[in-house]
């Protein structure tokens, strides 16, 4: 393995949480999201020489893995859809008796049914992205992500006290 290669394996090994919660929050079942996993890795890999350090790599990691999964989303969106609504199933695993466990299935749950764009807002939000790199990622004024995530707070909260 290259100096190259196993500095690549390392960056995933320690960033896979950004990927894996990237890869939940924007599929249904598991096989779709290891399938996510695989093509964010991919696609980190093909533009990793491109990485300039000019932001965190956290950052860059989150803008590659979120535009991978909105595009496959898009992609997944034109195509016919058999089933209309999908369960979300990712709460059957909760122990009723854990309450936190309970709460973060939830809220999973919800963020699940907000629009691509805002998702991604939520999901960086959640890992303490500064609003300037989630601006810079979604390609919108700082002003615009925290007016957006003020909002996406009290849709979460109505959500999460209608389907919690």
């Amino acid at each position: 393995m290259s100096v190259k290669e196993q500095e690549f394996a390392k960056l995933i090994k320690d960033n896979q949480g950004l990927i894996i919660k990237v890869s939940r929050l924007y599929t249904n079942t598991l096989e779709d999201e290891q399938d996510l996993f695989q093509e964010i890795v991919l696609q980190l890999w093909r533009s990793y020489d491109t990485f300039k350090g000019q932001s965190k790599i956290s950052t860059w990691m989150y803008r590659v893995a979120l535009n991978t999964a909105i595009t496959l989303f898009r992609k997944k969106t034109k195509s016919p859809q058999t089933d209309e609504l999908q369960e979300y199933h990712h709460a059957d695993f909760v122990e009723d008796d854990d309450e936190k466990e309970h709460h973060v299935a939830v809220l999973y749950k919800v963020i699940k049914m907000l629009p691509h764009v805002e998702r991604a807002i939520v999901t960086m939000y959640l890992d303490d992205l500064p609003y300037r790199d989630i601006a810079g990622n979604l390609g919108i004024s700082e002003v615009n992500a925290r007016v957006k995530m003020t909002r996406l707070k009290k849709t979460l909260k109505e959500l999460m006290q209608k389907h919690g």
